[in-house]
Order: C-alpha cells, then sequence, then structure tokens
C-alpha cells in the first residue's frame, strides 16, 4: 500500500454517503441496523446448523454454508462503515482502509458468483443425472469447486486493486458513494483512466457471463428433464431443488450487471447507490431465507436445534 500513496497526494477520501438530510440519518441507521443484524442470525445460523446437523453435510449444503459465510463476509466488508457514518457522521476513509475495503467486497462478491455457477452444476448432477450422482459430486469434487471458487475472487480483487489503485489522485477526494466501490473511486482519479475501465468491463464481464454460461447451461439441462419427467412427485421435487437456487441467481445478476456492465457516462451516482444497497446489504439477508424458508431439511435441523436447547 506504500507504493501507492507515492503515486498520489491523497491520503484518505471522504465517503459522501447516502444522503445529506440529517433527519434521515437516524431512521436509515436502525433500517441498516436491522437489516445487518437479520443477515449476521441468518447466515451465521445457517451455517451452524449445516455444521450441527449430519443430515445436511451434502454437496448441495456444503456450497450453501459457503455462500451464507461469504455473504456475511462482503456485507460486514460494507454495512459496518456505513452505519458508523450515519451515527457519529465520520465518513472519512484512509486510502489504505479505502482500498482494503474494496479488495475484500470484491473478492468476496466474486466467490458468490463462482459459488452460484458451481450450485447451478451441482442441481444440474441432482435432477440430470440422479444415479450418478453421488460418483459425481464427490467430496474432492465439491471442495475444489468451493476452492476454485475462492481463488477466483481473491485473484479478481487483485487485479482490480492494481488496476484502481495504480492511478493518480491529485484532485477531488470526495466519493460519491456510501463505500469504496471501484467506479465512485476511479472517477476521481486525475490520470487517464481508460484503459482501467476497459479492464474493469472486460474483468466483470468475464467473471459474470463466464458463471452466467454455467449457469444458463446447467439450467437449459435441467428444464429439459423436468419436462419429461412423468412423475408429479419427481417434477415437484426437481422444481423444489432448483427454485431457490433460480431466485438467488436472478436477484444477484440483475444488480451486478446493472452496476458494473453500463459505460461510465451512463452512471446516475444516486441511481448506483440505491442499486448498491440492495446487492451490499439486501441480498445477503435474503439468501438466508431464500434457501432456508421453504427448504424442510433445513427447517427440521432447526426444529432439532430449539427442542435440543428448550
Amino acid at each position: 500500500m506504500t507504493l501507492m500513496k507515492n503515486r498520489t497526494d491523497v491520503t484518505h477520501f471522504l465517503l459522501l454517503g447516502l444522503t445529506d438530510d440529517p433527519g434521515l440519518q437516524i431512521p436509515l441507521f436502525i433500517t441498516f441496523l436491522l437489516i445487518y443484524t437479520i443477515t449476521l442470525v441468518g447466515n451465521l445460523g445457517l451455517i451452524f446448523l449445516i455444521v450441527l446437523d449430519s443430515r445436511l453435510h451434502t454437496p448441495m449444503y456444503f456450497f450453501l454454508g459457503n455462500l451464507s459465510l461469504v455473504d456475511f463476509c462482503y456485507s460486514s466488508a460494507v454495512t459496518p462503515t456505513v452505519m458508523t457514518g450515519l451515527l457519529i457522521g465520520d465518513r472519512v476513509i484512509s486510502y489504505n482502509d479505502c482500498a482494503t475495503q474494496m479488495f475484500f467486497f470484491v473478492a468476496f462478491a466474486t466467490v458468490e458468483n463462482y459459488l452460484l455457477a458451481s450450485m447451478a452444476y451441482d442441481r444440474y448432477t441432482a435432477v440430470c443425472k440422479p444415479l450418478y450422482y453421488t460418483t459425481t459430486m464427490t467430496t474432492s469434487v465439491y471442495v475444489c469447486l468451493s476452492i476454485g471458487s475462492y481463488f477466483c475472487g481473491f485473484l479478481n480483487a487483485s487485479i482490480h486493486i492494481g488496476d484502481t489503485f495504480s492511478l493518480s489522485f491529485c484532485g477531488s477526494h470526495e466519493v460519491h458513494h456510501f463505500f469504496c466501490d471501484i467506479p465512485a473511486v476511479m472517477v476521481l482519479s486525475c490520470s487517464d483512466r481508460h484503459v482501467s475501465e476497459l479492464v474493469l468491463v472486460y474483468v466483470v464481464s468475464f467473471n459474470i457471463f463466464f458463471a452466467l454460461f454455467i449457469i444458463w447451461i446447467s439450467y437449459i439441462f435441467i428444464f429439459a428433464t423436468i419436462l419429461k419427467m412423468k412423475s408429479s412427485t419427481g417434477y415437484r421435487k426437481a422444481v423444489s431443488t432448483c427454485a431457490s437456487h433460480f431466485t438467488a441467481v436472478s436477484i444477484f445478476y440483475g444488480t451486478i450487471i446493472f452496476m458494473y456492465l453500463q459505460p461510465s457516462s451512463s452512471h446516475s451516482m444516486d441511481t448506483d447507490k440505491i442499486a448498491s444497497v440492495f446487492y451490499t446489504m439486501v441480498i445477503p439477508m435474503l439468501n438466508p431465507m431464500v434457501y432456508s424458508l421453504r427448504n424442510k431439511e433445513v427447517n427440521s435441523a432447526l426444529t432439532k436445534v430449539l427442542l435440543m436447547v428448550k
């Protein structure tokens, strides 16, 4: 990080936050505190259930446990900073802290991207090749898929941090956002950022569309298999198996594509802030609900734990 400092006159950034209206600071703080509390309880609780109940020691729940961990991590990279700014008005973030926040947010968001792709492959195997599921999705396979997701996430974050903070920052230090997101920080650079913007678009496009390609192909085969099913029980089970994942995929990629795959000239910072609230805070809160509310095995494990506590 010291090498980065030598390339810029800026030693800190000022996060302008969501709003300047003093009357909205406390209501927003209470709202985000509630969202973050639900996120922590939901994700950490789901991890706890998966670890505790041996019936959930399957590839699907292994991926789901990792997804919950990632949701907790990338929400924690952003939300506490936002709440601190709302509560005490301290919106100054140092150059290094800004880079660190950006790194971990990008890393864990990318890990989620590849975990969702891995989960789609897992669902494809379960629905389309049920007789070969245990021999296809072996421990080594799903562990390697998970490790690969984390490797891609941290590699991607390293690329973006190097790309963004190789620019010089010698003018405004006001980030028109509530956290150090790449487009919001990059726009402050006083050097030519054309190449950096291209790197951002191309790398993000590759990560998103490579994962989406795997998801699309998996679901084409899944839907084709479901349509051929003659048993209504098998049909309902297959749909139930995939519905939660398909919902999470739609929400996640919809907001990510909106945020990062539009030209910088088309960015409206106010609109971006609203979209950012959704994918940094709301999605990590929703995922445990999406995956557990209609999941009989998770509900059964939760009931078992509650009975043990009583």
